[in-house]
């Protein structure tokens, strides 16, 4: 396939992270950022306004690329990636994407840690292609009954007050949302056709909830290592969506974090980084 060439798009400092792009499809050109050598890792983000890898990872993978190879992805639809025209959302389409990450970076077999909407997409990616994938690390798993939270996210209010508004519904200590961090989730959802992509992607996220939601009675007999995280004050996925599926997976191991809301791997970052890469060196 023809090469596109990369926007002139830089993720804005305040995450740290350098900008890296894939041609995955004729029309579909995949940001991410990757780092590290070892066990392949693909981080998944949730779907909250003005999300990105970026957005979801910045305290994350600057240590975890110490011990595997980590690749966080802008799922289609999301943040800078570019779709193929036509292209469209929901949970398959962003399982396919996945895959097809994959292939362009000649990875066969991968461990996917999902946030949210990412820890949904990581699960279905175990029904649909269970021999591409080594493990899975969950926090928060979307695909759950709606919520207060979650119908609000639906509709946010695109102002830095909205965006604040809606990110002090992921953690318990409001301190972690900053100024800059608001300005930078705006500044993203922002972005020409962003806000339009926003609700093409959340429409297509509830419709699935609703049609396509995950199948207990496959995930029962899934013969992978799977660590789920939740914070006990997630507002946003309550506590009893990880029980469920802790009861229903084997091997299912769940780790919950106290004063912690549906923002783990932010509010609880050093804790969250070595649970993680424990689990990964454990596991792998």
């Amino acid at each position: 396939m023809s090469m596109q060439a990369a926007p002139g798009f830089s993720t804005d400092p305040f995450f740290g992270l350098e900008d890296q792009w894939l041609q995955t499809a004729p029309g579909e050109l995949t940001h991410y950022h990757g780092a590290g050598d070892g066990v392949p890792v693909v981080f998944l983000h949730g779907s909250g306004s003005g999300v990105s890898a970026a957005a979801n990872w910045w305290l994350n993978l600057p240590e975890l690329s110490e011990h595997c190879q980590t690749i966080a992805i802008d799922l289609l639809g999301f943040g800078q990636t570019t779709a193929a025209d036509g292209a469209l959302y929901g949970i398959k389409a962003w399982v396919e994407h996945v895959v097809r990450v994959l292939d362009a970076l000649g990875i066969e077999k991968t461990w996917l840690v999902g946030n949210s909407l990412g820890g949904w997409v990581a699960f279905q990616f175990a029904i649909d292609h269970p021999e591409r994938l080594a493990g899975i690390i969950s926090m928060g798993t979307g695909g759950a009954p709606r919520t207060k939270a979650l119908t609000s996210h639906a509709r946010p209010t695109m102002t830095p007050a909205g965006i604040r508004e809606a990110l002090l519904d992921f953690v318990v200590d409001s301190s972690l949302v900053t100024d800059e961090l608001v300005d930078a989730r705006y500044a993203a959802a922002s972005t020409a056709g962003a806000a339009e992509r926003f609700r093409a992607v959340i429409a297509a996220r509830d419709v699935d909830r609703e049609q396509l939601p995950l199948d207990i009675g496959v995930l029962s007999a899934l013969d992978i290592p799977v660590l789920l995280i939740h914070g006990r004050q997630d507002r946003v996925i309550p506590l009893s969506r990880s029980l469920q599926l802790a009861e229903a997976i084997p091997h299912a191991d769940l780790h919950v974090f106290s004063q912690c809301g549906h923002w783990s791997q932010v509010e609880r970052a050093p804790a969250f980084n070595a649970l993680v890469s424990a689990y990964l060196a454990t596991h792998s």
